[in-house]
This record gives structure tokens, sequence and C-alpha cells, in this order.
């Protein structure tokens, strides 16, 4: 290895770095069209000449040609398309660490590397941020994202179900477990024709882990009000619930795709469904983000009960602003999960022995999906340990504080409309519902298919367009740590006026 060419194009990558990072979050969200077809044309599409071009001309290529082409997404504080939050300076700098020293966090190998334990410890600082108990719940991966992660919780939700239905029965463990006998043994020996995912608004990531684990697309059932589709009517949960021959998870939304929205209203809803759940012995499954405290009391009480569930999962690349491809799984059922995810009959793959015993950290090889994976807990390890809980309360608490704001000037404009609009419209001061998803629409019918376009046109400020009511709506998704309020609603604000006034 030349090392000083190494060195040479790590000094070049790190000068962009410094260079980029100091234009943000003022600098355009999206790359202009030109620099996109430059760095598409520039694209080298075939090996046939044999020979690579070298570490020099690619770090060139790269920085010169391909990276003008990226979007400013996660750099940027006025990027409010997906919620894909951004990346603090302290999970950036172990990031580099972890492309550094790129271990292996598929077995648990205390008397060789540190790895798996410090993943062990940033599950347990985010259960700490979150106010649960790690003795009950630091049983937990990180996976690549939201849809791994309900893969993994539909996975252990399924093998929950029809295990307890076969228990009922009089039948063994074993018979029932998809995972040792698959989905049509065990659906027999459990006597199940029917196993039901129960929820509200389902996101898309629902269905498709639906659809990736053989449960169907199709049955992942609605149960939402008429008057508000994001709650629970108990009326047609209990009914879904009570369907004979089958088995059911029931799955709770903490934060709604659109609306950002709750599923549940405070701690006697969660209660009443976890209720329900016991009574059928069905599990309970949530899809939590992390939540505020003090004067966002509102919040707090909709995130309440979220310790009833079974097993829950977040996004680590959203609010908790970690390098993208990250998410967690945590479930209060270790011994079910082990039995979904275990490596069987791999005696190389067994966790190593400290001093002749076995050490207490679960090896994340028997709790997860993939046996290959990055070593992606360092920077949350990283980012908690430099930010603390009051770090990370006064992050949620600008982005929260910014969607009010937004909030607050749709609501109160003449031509703007805020959503749902049988929820808001009513309402002096809506604010206190919102949490970091403003979702709104013009009144008038033509700038409404266009305000998107336009808004994104202005390149100081980027949204997403969606359907809400069978018409086009606008998404304010705040998720980015450098969230300034004065500063980027101001900003806010003169696109708006901009646009409305055109």
């Amino acid at each position: 290895m030349d090392v000083g060419s190494l060195r040479d194009a790590l000094n070049r990558v790190l000068s962009e770095t410094i260079k980029v990072l100091a234009q943000h979050p003022e600098k355009s969200t999206l790359p202009t069209a030109e620099s996109l077809k430059i760095s598409n044309d520039c694209l080298i599409r075939s090996l046939d000449k044999g020979n690579g071009i070298g570490l020099d001309a690619m770090t060139t290529h790269l920085l010169r040609d391909i990276t003008p082409g990226f979007s400013g997404s996660s750099l940027s504080s006025t990027y409010y398309g997906f919620v894909t939050g951004g990346t603090t300076p302290a999970a950036r700098v172990a990031d580099h660490i972890v492309t550094l020293y790129d271990q292996n966090v598929q077995v648990h190998l205390p008397g060789e590397t540190t790895a798996t334990t410090v993943e062990y410890y940033a599950l347990k600082l985010l259960l700490e941020l979150l106010y649960l108990d790690p003795a009950e719940w630091l049983n937990g991966t990180t996976t690549t994202g939201a849809t791994s992660s309900n893969v993994l919780g539909l996975a252990c939700g399924r093998e929950y179900v029809l295990t307890e239905a076969a228990r009922r029965t009089g039948v063994t463990d074993e018979v029932s477990s998809v995972a040792e006998v698959g989905m049509f043994e065990a659906f027999r020996g459990a006597g199940v024709e029917h196993l039901n995912i129960v929820t509200t608004m389902p996101h898309s990531s629902i269905r498709k882990a639906a659809g990736v684990l053989g449960l169907g697309r199709r049955n992942v059932i609605d149960v939402g009000r008429d008057d508000d589709s994001l709650k629970f009517d108990f009326a047609k949960l209990e009914a879904a619930l009570a369907r004979p021959k089958s088995v059911s998870i029931v799955v709770i939304s903490c934060g709604e795709v659109n609306t950002g929205g709750f599923a549940t209203s405070g701690m006697d809803e969660f209660q009443r469904i976890r209720k329900l759940c016991d009574q059928y012995a069905f599990g309970l499954f949530a899809r939590a983000l992390p939540s505020s405290n003090g004067d966002f009391r509102k919040i707090v009480d909709v995130t309440s009960g979220l310790e009833l569930a079974d097993s829950f999962t977040i996004d680590g690349h959203k609010l908790l602003n970690v390098p993208y491809d990250c998410g967690f799984f945590f479930t209060r059922h270790a011994r079910l999960a082990q039995q979904v995810f275990q490596n069987p009959n791999a005696a190389y793959l067994q966790t190593a022995t400290v001093q002749g015993r076995v050490d207490s950290v679960q090896s994340p090889l028997n709790i997860g999906l993939e046996n290959s994976r990055r070593f992606r807990a360092l920077p949350v390890y990283a980012s908690l340990v430099a930010y603390g809980r009051q770090g990370y309360m006064d992050m949620l608490i600008r982005q929260v504080t910014f969607a009010r704001e937004v909030a607050r000037y749709v609501h109160q404009h003449e031509r703007l409309e805020l959503l749902p609009a049988n929820q808001y419209a009513k309402m002096k001061d809506p604010a206190e519902e919102i949490f970091i998803i403003v979702l709104f629409r013009a009144k008038d019918s033509a700038l409404n298919q266009e305000l998107v376009k336009k808004i994104n046109a202005s390149r100081k400020m980027y949204v997403s367009g969606t359907i809400w009511d069978a018409k086009p709506a606008t998404r304010v998704a705040v998720s980015n740590w450098q969230v300034e309020v004065e500063r980027d609603f101001e900003n806010f604000k003169s696109v708006m006026e901009g646009i409305l006034r055109g």
C-alpha cells in the first residue's frame, strides 16, 4: 500500500468535508440540473479498458464529478422531505472511525474486540434516553432502518401469537414454531387459519414486511375510526381480534408518516389495547419516535404506554440524527427472538467465553437478520455520549417549536389550509397538536396542484408532496439537528410569501 498516496487522498476528502460543512445549512438542498447532468455523464460505465484509473484520479473523479450531483438533504436544516434527519458532528466523527477499523459485529467475541460490547451499551443508553428499563428491554439490535426492524418485529410477533395459540390448546412450542417447522405446519399445529396484522393507517413498510414474511399485505387490517383514521376504533379492534381460528399482531404507530400524529392519546388507550391483546393472547408491536418532555406535555402523554408493548422499533437516522442506514429493534422476549433468528449448527459462530464463562452480552448473531453488519452502533454511542439526554431534548424542542411556528403560519393564512382540516379548522391555535410534521394545502385548487413544485423550485427549502382526502397536499417534515427556529422560519415564510404573492 502506498501510504503517501492514501494520505493525500484522505487529506483532499477531509478538506472537501470541511468546505461542504461550512456551506451548510444555507446551501441549496438539491443539486442544479446542470450538476446532475454532468455527474451522470461523467460516470464510468464499463471496466472494458482493464486497468483502473488509480487512487488519485479516482479521488478527483469522486470529488469533481460525482459529489456535485448529490443532494444536500442530510446537510441542510431546510430539507423537509423524507424524515432523514442529519448527522451530528459526534456521529460523523465516529462514522469515519467505523470505516477505518471496519469491525465484525456479527459474533460477540469479548476477548478479541470491544465492538459488540459498544453496541450493547449504545442500546442501553438509547433505552435510558427513552426512559425505558434496560433490565427489561435490553434484548435488541441495530438494523438498517424501519423496514428491517418491522420485519424483525412481525417475525417475533408471528412466533409469539402462534406459540401462545398452541399453548392454549396443549400443543408444544416446537410444533407451533414457524422458525422450526415452517408456516404451514405451525398454523396447523396451533389450530389457526388466519394471522392478521391489526393497525391504523399502516405505514407502507408494515405492508412490505408482511409481504416479505409471507403474512400477506392483504392481511394488514386497518381499524381506524371513521372520524379520525389514525385513532383506534375499539369496536373494530375487538371484532378483528375475536375472529374465529385467527391470531393477530396489533401494531401501534407513534408518529404517522403524513401528519406525525400518534395512534393513541395516552396511557389509558395503550392499556386498553394491552388488555385486549392479553385477553386474546396476541402480540403488541409499536413503531416509535423519541419523545420530548418539559413544555411539550401533549407529546409525552401520547407516547405514554410504550413500555406495555411486546416489542418496538425506532429509526435512528431520523430524530437521533446518526448516519443513514440505522434503525433499532427491541423486544421483551429474548428467548423468542433467539428462537426465530438463531444460526443453528454453526459451531464456528458461537460466542466466545471469557475466563471460562459466557459473557452476559447477547450475540447480535442470534437476534437479527444480518450475519454481516456494519458497526453502525458506534455513531449512536458517540452521539448519545457527546450530547446526552439534555442535548437531544434541546434538538427536539427546536424541531417541534419550528414545526409549530410553520403550523401557526399556515393556520392563520387565508390562502392555506392546515390538515387534517376536520381536526384543526375550528381550533384557535392547533400548534400543541403538532409534533415534527406539518401537512397543508393551498385553498386555490390550481395553486395547490403546483405548490410543492413551486416551493422546491425556490431551492431555498425542500418539501414532499402527498395525497390527503384524495387531493394533493404539502408535507413539511422537520428532523435535522441543525434547525434554528427564527432563521429557518423566516426562510420558510419568505419562500411561501413569494409564491402566494405570485
